[in-house]
């Protein structure tokens, strides 16, 4: 290995790197003489002017310009060249394999932020003001550290399958092995499949549900809990009645914020499946289309449905927002 280095050759590169931060410099400077000179009345819309500008650059050029390109594109043939109007949309809604992964991305949006939701509100309401509450929330809150890659790969191992007779190296096929089962391929068989991976991003997730809804309750006031005790209200009384109420915003936040999250699911099916045995959704059928098949105008079209899909949780989750600061 040649470690030698050469600064003849990267000398242009210092010299436009040192130019670069010259040019940065000066052009700070200029923007701070202007409002430093500018009228006391007229600063405040300066330094507003000169905070916001250089981020409405970056989003223009980061977002609102792809997003108008994906648009176009996604009237557009495979390679970008010929009109094609609502073709790629009808394949979309008519075509079987796209069917499925439609199919595919409803159901996991249908089931995803109910489980996860449900699944920390129990874990949060059995485990509140118990003795190994902190040690119960990191357990299950630890996943949260791990990638969806990672993820993706520990519970392959889980599902792993060996032939009847085999050593079985799959936690799941071991465990049905034991009972006196036969191994099965979980990550085959559809639609079970789907179900085997949205248990993946319940385990996931289940530890963010759980902080939030667990600091929602212990922001419920302790005179509505205990009026609620001294009329008599049973535990089940006591969470549908006093509980669920009282942290309704906090279900919203996870409710919503996991319905976005799953409807840009692709590094769990990407890693375990590759969106092969009817699996795929709609961003890794979106990669698909766009990067492996050449099908650009196809893989615009799921963008900008996917678009459409988000669009109306974020505006109803900026809506609640707006509420709440009331």
């Amino acid at each position: 290995m040649n470690l030698d280095f050469d600064f003849a050759a990267e000398q242009p590169k210092l010299v436009q790197l040192l130019l670069g931060v010259v040019a940065f410099c000066a052009v700070v400077a200029l923007l701070l003489l202007l409002l430093d000179r500018a009228p006391m009345r007229q600063r405040a819309r300066l330094h507003a002017t000169i905070l916001l500008a250089p981020a409405l650059i970056l989003l223009a050029i980061g977002l609102i310009v792809p997003a108008v390109r994906t648009t176009l594109l996604s009237f557009m043939n495979g390679d970008g060249s010929r009109w094609v109007g609502l073709d790629n949309y009808l394949w979309m809604f008519t075509q079987p394999e796209a069917v499925t992964v439609l199919r595919n991305t409803l159901v996991w949006v249908a089931l995803v932020p109910i489980l996860v939701t449900s699944v920390g509100l129990l874990y949060a309401v059995v485990v509140d003001r118990t003795r190994f509450e902190s040690i119960a929330k990191s357990l299950v809150f630890l996943p949260m550290a791990i990638s969806f890659v990672g993820a993706g790969i520990i519970w392959k191992f889980v599902y792993a399958y060996r032939p009847e007779g085999s050593d079985q190296i799959g936690l799941l096929n071991q465990i049905v092995v034991a009972l006196g089962g036969t191994p099965q391929q979980w990550l085959l068989e559809p639609p079970l499949n789907t179900l085997f991976l949205i248990v993946v991003m319940v385990w996931i997730q289940a530890g963010f549900a759980t902080v939030v809804l667990s600091a929602a309750i212990k922001g419920i006031p302790a005179e509505i809990v205990e009026a609620a005790r001294l009329d008599g209200a049973s535990p089940v009384q006591m969470f549908f009645q006093v509980t669920l109420p009282c942290i309704r915003s906090a279900v919203v936040v996870v409710l919503v914020t996991q319905s976005i999250g799953t409807l840009k699911l692709f590094d769990i099916v990407r890693t375990m499946t590759g969106g092969q045995f009817d699996t795929s959704v709609i961003a890794n059928e979106m990669y698909n289309q766009a990067f492996r098949y050449g099908e650009t105008g196809k893989g615009a079209a799921l963008a900008v449905f996917l678009f459409v899909l988000v669009t109306p949780i974020v505006v109803y989750q900026i809506r609640q927002r707006r509420e709440a600061a009331r």
